[in-house]
């Protein structure tokens, strides 16, 4: 996992005045003194910290003139809890390069700082939580710039039950753009997050997987689609393995529909060939040659209940299925952005996010005991992650 980033700093000399009363009315906690003129009230008042190199501070109290409640500030990386920014940071730190709750606890107290399990949890995901809420912040400023969203879906273990994470990202920068839990891949729990990302940003084009549901919500949105090529090498080369296995050892026999075509078992081996070709190659006239051979084996008759498809019907859904996604595969080749970017047509950059900010952290875990724990360390492992980022570590465990 690659991560630059600074350890916030205490600096018991550097305050920041106030500029509005914090006081809020204990009947309706939802409304704020609007007081913004203050008195300072006292001095030097003694803090006690736990922070890598200070036991003590000094903070201020003023007084609202307005509401004339006081209250404290602190020095810059200090707040009103006991722990430092840089203790918080620190202990979040240790916790996302692998160590656990009950770890990075050891090791701090070791080095005589003390601070216990529940509190690197409690700090981990408060950190969470704002790395999302600055996420937001920072999509909310991304409108019309992101033109290629790529989505793809992991799977993490959660009391021991499986959990599916669907990943969005910026395909031409490789930033990470959200983290969701969903029920499964079907359009259906996928099409309203996705469109809410894709209005937020004003993506134009969706780089998934061969999945059909994603298919489906690709046209739904409105959104030209690039299918991963990588994928589809894949699934192709393993199904067209497995034809030319049964055609050797044990061929179907050409069915009474496709008899008196010409149609024979090499002539058979000699198209998957040219499917492995057409797919990976991808020629300027691939769709037309797909086209082909989908009418040559169009006729092949579907299983009955209770029997197997045979090879011959398993190479029609095939090659009819190519030849009417070919767009989809093919997109990549003649698209370019307003500034001349290139797609290469696969969604490599989505899985490197899923590597690195979802399944780098789990891997050296038992499981989550909670959902909400599966978003908030994979969107605080992102936010940290992303280009420039050094000095975000003070903004999510700054309280």
């Amino acid at each position: 996992m690659h991560l630059s980033v600074r350890l916030p700093k205490v600096e018991p000399l550097h305050f920041e005045p106030p500029t509005r009363c914090p006081r809020r009315d204990p009947k309706n906690p939802k409304q704020r003194c609007t007081g913004t003129h203050f008195k300072e009230h006292a001095l030097n008042v003694p803090k006690p910290l736990r922070d890598t190199r200070f036991h003590q501070v000094t903070a201020r109290r003023y007084r609202c003139l307005k509401c004339q409640q006081t209250f404290r500030v602190y020095p810059t990386g200090v707040s009103h809890n006991q722990q430092s920014d840089t203790l918080k940071g620190l202990s979040v730190l240790l916790y996302i390069l692998g160590l656990s709750y009950q770890g990075v606890s050891d090791l701090l107290e070791s080095l005589g700082f003390s601070l216990g399990k529940t509190t690197v949890y409690e700090n981990v995901q408060a950190a969470g939580r704002q790395a999302i809420r600055l996420r937001q912040q920072w999509l909310q400023q991304q409108a019309g710039q992101v033109k290629v969203l790529g989505m793809d879906f992991t799977h993490v273990k959660c009391n021991g039950e499986d959990q599916m994470v669907a990943v969005a990202t910026a395909i031409l920068t490789g930033e990470p753009l959200d983290f969701e839990i969903v029920q499964s891949e079907s359009a259906q729990h996928a099409e309203r997050w996705i469109r809410n990302i894709a209005r937020m940003v004003g993506a134009e084009i969706l780089v998934t997987d061969d999945a059909d549901g994603l298919k489906t919500v690709a046209d739904n949105l409105g959104l030209q689609h690039q299918i991963c090529r990588a994928h589809v090498n894949r699934n192709v080369h393993d199904l067209l393995g497995a034809l030319g296995e049964k055609a050797l050892e044990h061929p179907d026999p050409v069915p009474p529909e496709l008899q008196g075509t010409g149609i024979t078992v090499d002539q058979f081996l000699e198209d998957i060939q040219t499917v492995e070709c057409v797919v990976t190659r991808l020629p300027a006239d691939g769709q037309s040659q797909m086209e082909q051979l989908a009418a040559r084996y169009q006729y092949a008759r579907p299983p009955t209940q209770g029997h197997r498809a045979t090879m011959w019907y398993r190479m029609r859904l095939l090659t009819l299925d190519w030849s009417e996604n070919w767009a989809r595969l093919a997109f990549y080749q003649k698209w370019r952005g307003p500034k001349g970017e290139k797609l290469d047509g696969t969604n490599n950059v989505t899985e490197q996010i899923i590597g690195q900010r979802v399944k780098e952290r789990y891997r050296t875990m038992r499981g989550y005991k909670r959902t909400e724990s599966i978003v908030n360390v994979s969107s605080l492992t992102a936010w940290l992650g992303m280009q420039g980022h050094a000095d975000e570590l003070s903004r999510v465990v700054a309280t």
